[in-house]
């Protein structure tokens, strides 16, 4: 597997991260920032990473968790099925305010556009459930940077807290896809229209939809939650949203 571990400097230290490049070809290829989902980054947060570079992109996957110094990758039916373990998440879910993923992001931009196998000077941004939240994050904190930002069963993107995704969303010059959950109670359907009326009103480019019959967590193969056909429409989307923003950028 094509994979490189690298470590980026951010304001508040040093961030492993995974640079994952095409299994073929040569570079240069567009970049594209991947931020993993609540349970952090382990074996199956690698291959989907891999799985996006095979379409011929140059993928950073940042460990968003660094400042808890190294971890275990986590099991996750060990983490979901044990109370504490969960509570120990979410606390490390939680100390990802706007702050820092505005900061993180800003380091891991930088790092892009120094690296002389990335084309481009506009990149691409996909998060998953927590990650969801910190891709919209970030385009908004840096609206000119991304050409394309997906959040897939991303959670809070419109709520009522001053630090919502939705808020900031006025100046995103790239265009944003969206795919929300049934039943889902982090992007429940009013966050959903408070998300879509904020993207319509600052005029982006934007599709907000819900997976029918998907539940939070659907494209991750380690989750319990985990549907083939949500999975796979996800990918479709991903590479169609990056192949039409920016292949031939």
């Amino acid at each position: 597997m094509p994979r490189a571990d690298v470590t980026i400097k951010t304001r508040d230290g040093n961030c492993p991260t995974s640079l994952f490049t095409p299994a073929t070809g040569k570079g240069p290829w567009p970049g594209v920032i991947f931020y993993m989902d609540g349970l952090g980054i382990r074996p199956v947060m690698w291959e989907m990473g891999q799985r996006l570079a095979d379409g011929g992109y140059l993928v950073l996957q940042p460990d968003l968790y660094y400042r808890f110094g190294n971890y275990p990758p986590k099991v996750t039916s060990e983490v979901l099925g044990n109370p504490q373990a969960m509570t120990e998440l979410m606390k490390w879910v939680n100390s990802l305010d706007r702050e820092r993923k505005v900061s993180d992001s800003g380091a891991f931009l930088d790092f892009l556009s120094t690296r002389p196998e990335v084309k481009g000077k506009r990149f691409g941004a996909t998060g998953y459930c927590m990650g969801g939240n910190a891709s919209l994050t970030a385009a908004g904190a840096f609206p000119d940077r991304f050409a394309a930002i997906a959040s897939f069963h991303g959670g809070n993107l419109g709520t009522d807290k001053p630090d919502s995704p939705h808020l900031f969303v006025k100046n995103i010059t790239g265009r944003v896809y969206v795919a929300g959950a049934i039943e889902d109670a982090s992007f429940p359907e009013e966050q959903k229209v408070r998300l879509e009326q904020a993207l319509t009103d600052a005029s982006v480019n934007h599709v907000v939809e819900t997976y029918a019959g998907a539940r939070h967590g659907f494209a991750v193969p380690d989750l319990p939650v985990f549907e083939q056909g949500a999975a796979e429409r996800h990918w479709t989307a991903l590479f169609t949203l990056f192949q039409e923003t920016l292949v031939g950028v």
